[in-house]
């Protein structure tokens, strides 16, 4: 049986003392629930390698584009797989866009406003806008170029619309397609190649178009000049937004090969815009033009014999 001084209790002082008393004891420190705890220094990070993270993806993008994965992860027959690709909010949209009107050089588009999250809702309504634009405007340019002339009949063109949206749509959806197998075929021969999804490729070339919607707006002045002035300054910034994010792409690539494809994506863009400035604003109409009678050899011989 234990003596009774063993069950008394001992009044203990300084943990420090009691230690150096008893050095094998342990101890348990409880902290004051309001009590911050003390900060532990890490490793320092500099600034440029947060930016060379953000840029090229090796940190958090790449963290943010495994959680977008994931949560894309619903089968493409259901309503939630689609729902996923408009789930943005206007913000982002409004910074896409900013983003495709002023294109910083060094800067990747993608990396920087579509890795996040791509989305279809933005290129959507913009190819939708640049399509009734583009039509109206163009029937307005005709209506102003004529106007006063007593022979000429305006009748509203509502077939540039189908016509705009066959060529907007068909641009904004084949191209990307067939970059988009092209740098899969080309990442199969060179493994270190940046890839883009399709989405992402979708993407950009539906915010590089929004450049044009108050271009054909402005296109209305009859001034061939103007027109043309306008569209290559919105050529110029929407084909620096698709150059400088694709050429990350290929540049690793054989160099003919990576500047044939920046070419190529260029002249495409330009084919687009100058296409469309051609056909439905500096087409020639000959409805204004006066009709004129057709008479027979026959009754022109008839009325010199009388």
């Amino acid at each position: 049986m234990a003596a009774v001084d063993d069950l008394q209790f001992e009044e203990f002082g300084d943990v420090a003392t009691s230690l150096a008393a008893n050095p094998d004891a342990t101890t348990i420190s409880i902290e004051d629930p309001g009590e911050t705890p003390k900060y532990q220094p890490g490793p320092p990070r500099g600034s440029g390698r947060e930016e060379d993270d953000e840029l090229l993806g090796n940190d958090d993008s790449d963290k943010t584009e495994l959680l977008a994965g994931q949560k894309k992860s619903s089968p493409f027959w259901t309503f939630e797989y689609y729902q996923t690709f408009f789930d943005v909010d206007t913000y982002q949209v409004f910074d896409r866009i900013k983003g495709s009107l002023l294109p910083i050089p060094g800067k990747n588009f993608v990396r920087l406003y579509i890795r996040s999250n791509p989305d279809l809702y933005g290129p959507f309504w913009i190819c939708a806008t640049l399509v009734f634009a583009i039509a109206i405007s163009g029937n307005l340019s005709n209506f102003l170029i004529h106007l006063g002339e007593k022979t000429y009949h305006y009748v509203p063109e509502f077939r540039k619309v189908s016509i705009a949206a066959t060529i907007i749509y068909a641009y904004a959806w084949l191209v990307p397609l067939a970059l988009w197998g092209f740098l899969l075929w080309r990442n199969s021969k060179v493994m270190n190649i940046v890839s883009y999804s399709f989405l992402e490729i979708v993407c950009v070339y539906g915010y590089s178009l929004f450049i044009y919607i108050p271009t054909a707006i402005l296109w209305i002045i009859p001034q061939k000049a103007v027109r043309w002035i306008l569209v290559m300054m919105a050529l110029g910034i929407s084909g620096s937004v698709l150059a400088m994010t694709f050429w990350p792409a290929v540049r690793e690539d054989n160099r003919r090969i990576a500047l044939a494809t920046i070419v190529t994506i260029v002249l495409l863009h330009m084919l687009l815009s100058v296409g469309c400035l051609a056909y439905f604003f500096d087409a020639p109409e000959m409805d204004h033009l006066p009709t004129t009678a057709v008479i027979p050899n026959q009754t022109v011989a008839a009325a010199k014999s009388s």
